[in-house]
Formats: C-alpha cells, structure tokens, sequence
C-alpha cells in the first residue's frame, strides 16, 4: 500500500459518494469464547520487493551511481545505483525525492536478511523478480548475472527452509521501455512504457523465461503487485492511459497465468489487490471483474482504514494521482479492517463461483515516521506500536477464520525497511535500517521481531487474547452498503 492509494482513490470515487452512505448496521453475534489459532498448515511470512531493497546496477562497481544503458553505455545517474528503470527516471526527475542511493543493498546481503527471516519461523519470503535487472539494455538480450543473483536468492529462501513467493512485476520495468525502445514491428510508435503497442508481448517474453526458470522451484506466484496503485503511479509519472493499462495488466496477467498452468498445472497464482476501505469495489472492482477466473487464490494488501473524501476533489485521474498528501503514518489504523478486508473477497470469491478460493494476505504492516517511533505508542500511528498493531491484527484475521473466511497466509510488510518510491522516511520494517544515516546499513531489530517470532510459534494469539483497542463501527472503519459491525471481544 502507498501514499496515492488512500487519498487518490477516495477523490476517485468521491463522485459516488451516495453508494458510500452504509446501510443499516447490525452486529453480529458475540464470538465465541477465544478465538482458535490458525493452524500447523497456515503460511506465515514476510515480504520485500526488487527494487525497493536490492540497488546494484548491472556491472557496476562504484557506489552511489547507476548505469543508464539504454541512452550510453557511460551515463550514470548519480545517486541511483539500481538498474535502469522507470523508477530511476522517476527519481532522477524529482529533486524532492531521496536519492535511491544502494536501497538497503539487499543485493550483497541477502543471505543475511534471509536468514533473519528464517529465525522469526516463517515459512514464506517473498522476494521480486525485477525485469529491469534481467534485461537492463534491450528487449533483446538477457543478462546472465541478473538470472545467477536470483538463482542464488531463491536456492538460499529453500535451503533456509522457506517457500518463495515471486512477484514478477513491482511496479517496475527497464528504462528502453520507458524511452520506447521496443525493437519490434510497432518500432515507429512515439508511445512509452504500458501506453506502447509492444508492451504486453515484451512483457510477457521475460515473465515466461522467469516462470521457465523457478516453476520447478513450485513458489507461490505473484504476477503484478498492487495493479491499481501500479496504474495511478503511472498516470502521474509518465502520463499513462488509466484505462487502456488497466485493460492491459489484465491481459498480461491473465496470459501469464495460463502460461504459469502450462508449465505448472498445479501452481498457485494470485495478483494481489491493494485493499482502499470503504471504496474498494469502486476502486479495484474493475481490474478485479477481469482477472478473477484466471486466479488460485486471492491476495489482499491491507493497511488503512476508511479516509473520508475531501469536499472538492479534482475532476479527472490525472489531477487525482497528482495528489499530494501528508505522511502516510498519518492515514487512519484500525486492525479490525482487516477483518472486513478478507471477509469482502471471500464473499467476492463465492460471486464469482469460487466459494472455496483461498485468501493470503500477502502485504500487511504499520509504517512509522522514521526508527523512532517503532517501539513506543505515537499519535501519528492511531497511538499504536508495532508490535500491539502486529498482535490486534492476527487476533482478527483469526476471528475471520472462525467465522469461514479460508485465509491460508499472511505476510508481514516488511522484513526490512526500505525505499518507499520516492522516501526513505517511512519505515515498515521489522527489522529498521538508517539508508540516510548509516553508511554500514545495520539492521536492528524492532521489538516487534519478537512479537512476530512468538507469534508465529504459537499460531496466533492467545485464545484469551482481546485486541488493545476496541473495534469501531463498519461506518467508521469501511463504510460500504449494508455493512454489518464486527462484534466486540
């Protein structure tokens, strides 16, 4: 979940705001006495991203430059040691923004991170898969040390005992695609990144030789992380078409998918929905219509409750994305709308015909304003700390297995801190890192390391346990027609 998300989409959809007015509420029944842990099989996890955490430009052996090949074999950009992206012109093109620097380096360091992970007792590490890195100059070639640095990511995820979960696209892709350098029969298109003709089938030749690469390594596949929020950067970044990239994220992920059951019948496939409370049928219900038979489970991010709509929003998509909006440790926490989140796609899932369609969390987790605040209460995250916030959150998604939601997985966001596009000032990490302060990029451990271990060892909370806050009302967590309240503890 990122910052656009919540204020962008709530202007979207502000011009609908009669379907947002709830219907009567009724509580449900009280629970039951305790709520059940979740169970030997469940999936726990944790999770990062490609570009996010990995810096290391292809070939590049001084510190604090990248390569930018697909203008000159020479260009660097300063500051920005990551393969040539999108991303990194998006940096480049924003003074505001921190400098992406190394990330948090996870390049040289992710046996270390890795093994970190393992020592929570997860049994799941989701990693991404960056398309940037594996063809950084041209549509036509692929570099062979971007294929041996993910080869060794993953041997060492199974070797530690984990199941890898590999998102092929977040957010990212190479800078010719960007310049709309495609090489192909649309080559005199002026039109770059998703707005290009060449796009999907470019796309698609490097997710298949990925999926030929790791299918034998049965990991849980994620196609295209966050797809909405993924649009919206788009369109205010690079001028993209809001609706033809929504048809065309759809169509990859779906060609995808049938590709992943070629290789693989008995994957498992999702494309994971950025949850916006209160408005999310109006904002991923579209993209969700055109994907939803071609998934094996559905993956939710969740982080924010309902925002109401500003007074005045902007007219168009363009201006909505542009946006501009405080810190995100700022949005509106509530645990329990997790509960509301997964309970709404299981429902979703029984729609489609789907009734028994599984349920991952596949992002959840509390961002703080810097390290300082990750340990003790602050008003800026709803007064809660991390580890408060990681305990309510479990104890509902097990209240929502109880009550027959078939939730099989939860990733916590994330295992460290890292670039949040564009920032290094939000830290969501369990275990904190100082890219701005620390050269040495120490990873040291919240206090939340040892609440999600304990966790995790258990399979939930306690059965006695009651959320540190009491829940609110539907009409003030996720407000949506006919929305039915939580019932108490």
């Amino acid at each position: 979940m990122r910052t656009w998300t919540r204020r962008a989409a709530v202007a979207l959809a502000a011009s609908m705001a009669a379907l947002l007015v709830p219907g009567e509420s009724v509580a449900q029944p009280e629970p039951t006495a305790g709520v059940a842990a979740l169970g030997p099989d469940f999936l726990w996890g944790v999770a990062a991203s490609g570009f996010q955490s990995e810096g290391h430009a292809p070939g590049n052996d001084r510190p604090g430059t990248g390569a930018l090949g697909s203008v000159s074999a020479h260009r660097v950009s300063v500051g920005n040691d990551a393969p040539d992206s999108n991303w990194v012109r998006y940096i480049e093109r924003h003074p505001e923004f921190d400098r992406y620097q190394s990330a948090i380096d996870f390049y040289n360091r992710y046996a270390a991170d890795i093994d970190l992970a393992k020592s929570l007792g997860v049994k799941v590490f989701r990693i991404g898969i960056e398309w940037a890195r594996l063809q950084p100059t041209s549509r036509l070639e692929w570099d062979a040390d971007g294929f041996r640095f993910y080869d060794a990511v993953i041997a060492k995820i199974v070797k530690a005992g984990m199941r890898p979960m590999l998102t092929l696209d977040h957010w990212v892709y190479p800078g010719w695609a960007y310049d709309g350098a495609f090489q192909g029969k649309h080559s005199d298109s002026p039109d770059t990144g998703w707005d290009n003709p060449e796009m999907v089938e470019a796309w698609l030749a490097n997710m298949r030789k990925v999926v030929d690469r790791y299918a034998p390594r049965n990991p849980l596949w994620v196609t295209i992380n966050e797809p909405v929020a993924y649009i919206m950067h788009e369109v205010r970044n690079n001028a993209t078409n809001q609706g033809r990239m929504e048809d065309l994220v759809a169509e990859a992920h779906n060609k995808i998918y049938d590709y992943i059951h070629q290789v693989r019948p008995d994957a498992q496939v999702t494309s994971n929905i950025g949850y916006v409370a209160g408005i999310d049928d109006q904002v991923n219900g579209g993209l969700f219509a055109k994907i939803a038979d071609h998934l094996d489970y559905i993956g939710v991010d969740y982080y924010f409750a309902f925002e109401p709509p500003a007074s005045s929003p902007p007219a168009t998509v363009r201006s909505i994305a542009a946006i501009g909006s405080p810190g995100m440790w700022n949005l509106p926490i509530r645990t329990e709308g997790i509960y509301y989140a997964v309970k709404r796609y299981a429902e979703e899932a029984r729609k489609v015909g789907k009734p028994d369609l599984p349920i991952y969390v596949v992002e959840n987790g509390m961002p703080t304003e810097d390290a300082n605040s990750d340990d003790s209460n602050t008003p800026g995250t709803g007064n809660y700390n991390r580890s408060d916030h990681l305990r309510d959150t479990v104890y509902w998604l097990q209240r929502a297995k109880a009550d027959g939601v078939n939730l099989i997985g939860y990733n916590y966001w994330s295992i460290t801190d890292n670039y949040e596009w564009g920032s290094y000032r939000p830290r969501f990490g369990l275990y904190t890192v100082d890219v701005l302060g620390d050269p040495a990029l120490q990873r040291r451990p919240t206090k939340a390391v040892a609440t999600y271990t304990e966790t995790i060892a258990a399979g939930g909370v306690s059965p006695d346990y009651r959320p540190t806050r009491p829940p609110s009302g539907c009409d003030v967590v996720d407000p949506t027609p006919g929305c039915v309240d939580v019932a108490a503890p």
